[in-house]
């Protein structure tokens, strides 16, 4: 959520932030919500301080012994006044609220500009893509292969979007995870937490999936409101949620491996074929808690812990810096890793690395004491992930394919592999 202070006070300077994005905000719309916000706040402050004198009036009228039965009436008047008051406040200041929420975050001045992801800007690439004495197969064909992909059995059991692994491509898909946590835990120093993966809507409000993208999660029936987490940054991002952190606590860096559920909504159409977009995935989230000062050192940092999984598997990659109109609704800056699939001949997103800054902690009332203040400040929360484990799988299959459609088993995940070097049909 933006500062409501900076809106109110820099107005035309947000307007033209939101603009990059391709977002218009209605000045006009605006400025009758606010004034119609200060004229109820006016009037709630008015009775109020009415109200106070008048009881001051009574207790005065009371001590000298005279009748105060008309204070006493007109003490009762502005209570009622005041409830009906203090509920058109409330209105407004819910209704003024409602709208702050469907305003994305404010860009970093250093995002490119740029409508859509042809204006993504590519900062830096690592390795180089594999020369292939073969034409080599996709993902799809190298699973046939191995007896290890089943969409049909999935399509029977869930319907589309939906896989089954088998065998060594399961223990692969596994290990990778692992093999993530235990880079991440071990060298890069971050805490693993396990997370629930049913979330209150507070939760996704918080985190700025509700109420804009409703459409994208899975509500669950039941007697209490519940959604599956369309990520881990949902609920370990919410370990912060209305508390007040203590300067020397920062910065938290939490890593956790999680299924995540995304309905796919606005994906109509889109790689239908094999793992890339699915209902059900998995992957590694990595989520700092800083300083606001300390923030885009975090980006970078976060960044190259993603980028090292790629690097220790030795994938070849590219980080793209997105422009205005391809970057999250969350987000301040964000930059993409991209790996090479042979199968598909380009590059295609295996994680995306995102200063959030204080948008996501406004709405979860998630502060810090700054000391030079002394007063609870919002803090920055960043996520990234380190990596999506089904898209690095799809990464490993097709880049360590080989002629016979076995395919190598990158050395860094051996140990995880009970020291297996290929797998075969």
């Amino acid at each position: 959520m933006l500062d409501s202070k900076q809106l109110r006070t820099d107005t035309e300077a947000v307007a033209r932030n939101l603009a990059r994005r391709g977002f218009t905000l209605d000045l006009d719309a605006f400025r009758a919500l606010e004034d119609r916000r200060k004229a109820a706040q006016v009037e709630a402050d008015r009775l109020r301080a009415e109200r106070n004198a008048n009881a001051k009036a009574v207790g005065m009228a009371k001590g000298k012994g005279e009748d105060a039965s008309a204070l006493l009436a007109r003490g009762e008047q502005l209570t009622g006044e005041l409830t009906a008051a203090e509920a058109a406040l409330a209105a407004v200041q819910a209704e003024s609220d409602g709208w702050l929420m469907g305003l994305p975050n404010l860009l970093h001045d250093s995002v490119p500009d740029g409508r859509d992801e042809s204006a993504n800007l590519e900062v830096r690439r690592h390795g180089t893509a594999r020369a292939f004495d073969f034409t080599p197969l996709d993902h799809v064909d190298l699973g046939a292969k191995l007896g290890g992909l089943d969409f049909e059995a999935a399509a029977r059991i869930s319907g589309a979007r939906f896989a089954v692994l088998r065998g060594g491509v399961a223990r692969l898909h596994r290990a990778l995870a692992q093999f993530m946590l235990d880079l991440h835990t071990g060298e890069h120093g971050y805490q693993e937490i396990y997370a629930p993966y049913l979330v209150s809507p507070e939760a996704l409000v918080g985190t700025g999936q509700l109420p804009k993208f409703s459409q994208d999660l899975f509500a669950v029936q039941g007697e209490r409101p519940f959604y599956l987490i369309p990520t881990a940054e949902v609920p370990v991002t919410n370990l912060v949620r209305e508390q007040i952190v203590a300067p020397e606590s920062l910065p938290m860096r939490y890593v956790a491996h999680t299924p995540c559920f995304r309905s796919e909504a606005g994906a109509a159409g889109k790689d239908t074929r094999g793992l890339i977009r699915q209902h059900q995935f998995d992957k590694v989230e990595l989520v700092h808690i800083v300083k606001p000062e300390d923030s885009y050192a975090a980006l970078e940092q976060l960044t190259a812990h993603a980028e090292t999984v790629l690097q220790r598997l030795g994938l070849p990659y590219r980080v793209l810096a997105l422009c205005a109109g391809d970057i999250g609704f969350g987000s301040a800056k964000t930059y993409d890793l991209e790996v090479w699939l042979p199968g598909q001949g380009k590059y295609r997103e295996i994680s995306s690395c995102s200063n959030c800054e204080a948008f996501q902690a406004r709405r979860m009332q998630a502060r810090w004491r700054n000391p030079a203040t002394g007063k609870p400040e919002p803090l920055h929360t960043l996520n990234g992930s380190g990596v999506a484990v089904g898209r690095a799988m799809v990464a490993v299959l097709e880049n360590y394919q080989n002629a016979d459609g076995s395919v190598t088993v990158p050395e860094a995940l051996r140990p995880y592999m009970g020291g297996l070097e290929v797998l075969r049909g």
